[in-house]
């Protein structure tokens, strides 16, 4: 069981830094780790990555160096396990929506005596069987970590309740998801949002536990930071592809007229301007 880079930074009230990547390459997983990124979320509840994927960009993660938080799909408790097997370092678990469902998580997410979590003791985490059984069971529970997401306003309402379950580890908030089901979609600054964002907050640091965030700019991380976020992640490598093409896009466009490919209705490509 390696020891988390995360729980490693927050034991010492130092912010973890990490980034989301979704494209399955395991070089990229790997060149996080080494450049010095604590965490890498792999997001498996909006993206078709399988399991035997997962594996492997979790392999070049630990090559990097980096601790991989996975998000599952709502309910999916079982397969939090097999997400855990393959060497996730923590779980994001998404719209919780009440400490009954906390619960559940930390159950299926942790070992007795603080959960029921199924044992195989063969796989990446152990390692591969290099453990024994009663040290790998006592290091699981010490060195993963659970994220539990509010995602809207009804699990807004039990905040405090969620973060006061035993075995969770971190809140956070989803603005993208949380300000959709408030009706402002996409507006983070709005105070709803914002407020949101405060009550997770208070939330966690009355309970004890730690929280996490998703930003946009170093600026919003430097500030979240110093709120005493555990967990900052900034960045996604889908978002830095479409910016770097943007900008390639543009220098060429003072050379010669580049214009995007659409696909119509019957499946063929059409250019509206000729591209390069």
């Amino acid at each position: 069981m390696r020891r988390s880079k995360v729980l490693d930074k927050i034991r010492q009230d130092v912010p973890a830094f990490g980034v989301s990547l979704h494209l399955n390459s395991p070089d990229l997983f790997e060149l996080a780790g080494l450049m010095g990124f604590d965490s890498i979320w792999l997001d498996m509840e909006h993206h078709a990555v399988s399991m035997e994927s997962a594996a492997n960009l979790m392999r070049g993660a630990r090559v990097g160096g980096a601790d991989v938080v996975a998000r599952p799909g709502k309910g999916e408790f079982m397969r939090m396990g097999r997400m855990l097997e393959i060497g996730a370092a923590g779980i994001m678990y998404p719209r919780c929506e009440s400490p009954e469902e906390a619960a559940e998580v930390v159950r299926w997410a942790k070992f007795a005596p603080l959960g029921e979590r199924g044992c195989d003791a063969s796989g990446a985490d152990v390692p591969f069987l290099l453990k024994p059984l009663d040290q790998y069971l006592e290091d699981a529970n010490r060195e993963t970590f659970l994220i539990v997401q509010i995602e809207d306003a009804k699990s807004l309402d039990r905040v405090e309740e969620i973060a006061s379950v035993p075995g969770i580890d971190m809140l956070m908030l989803g603005p993208g998801d949380f300000s959709i089901l408030s009706g402002i979609p996409g507006q983070f600054d709005h105070p709803l949002v914002q407020d949101a964002q405060h009550r997770v907050i208070e939330a966690a640091k009355s309970a004890g536990i730690h929280w996490a965030a998703t930003c946009g700019s170093a600026a919003q991380a430097k500030k979240y930071a110093e709120r005493g976020a555990g967990l900052i992640f900034y960045g996604c490598d889908l978002v830095m592809v479409k910016q770097g093409f943007d900008r390639i896009k543009s220098e060429l466009n003072e050379i010669a007229s580049f214009s995007p490919t659409t696909i119509e209705s019957n499946g063929k490509s059409k250019h509206y301007q000729e591209s390069l």
